[in-house]
């Protein structure tokens, strides 16, 4: 079960949750059929429960959300966007650890 910080990002929410948000923002662009994104889902769980208030997660499902896995080029899932004032700043594509999500949006912090 997902952590209920992390927010479900669609076409209505996307400009209110990621690039009017006053805190950094990560973006996991997901499928349901993708094991990777299985594996890091409990990842981003944990990095929202001690991140609490000074940081967003948000998931987009590729599957439901072609639009804006377009606009931003997502090729390969996971795609790891984070955005700071509205901005993307750094990008990662793959599995990765919950340090290395840690330490980039600590930078952007």
């Amino acid at each position: 079960m997902a952590h209920e910080s992390i927010v479900h990002l669609n076409s209505d929410n996307f400009e209110t949750e990621v690039t009017q948000a006053t805190v950094p923002v990560l973006v996991d662009f997901w499928a349901e059929w993708c094991g990777p994104c299985k594996m890091l889902s409990p990842v981003l769980d944990e990095l929202a429960g001690e991140k609490g208030a000074t940081v967003k997660i948000c998931k987009v499902d590729v599957q439901e959300q072609q639009a804006l896995a377009s606009k931003f080029g997502v090729q390969s899932i996971p795609t790891l966007l984070f955005f700071r004032n509205g901005e993307v700043k750094d990008k990662h594509v793959g599995l990765t650890g919950k340090a290395q999500l840690a330490a980039k949006l600590d930078a952007l912090a």
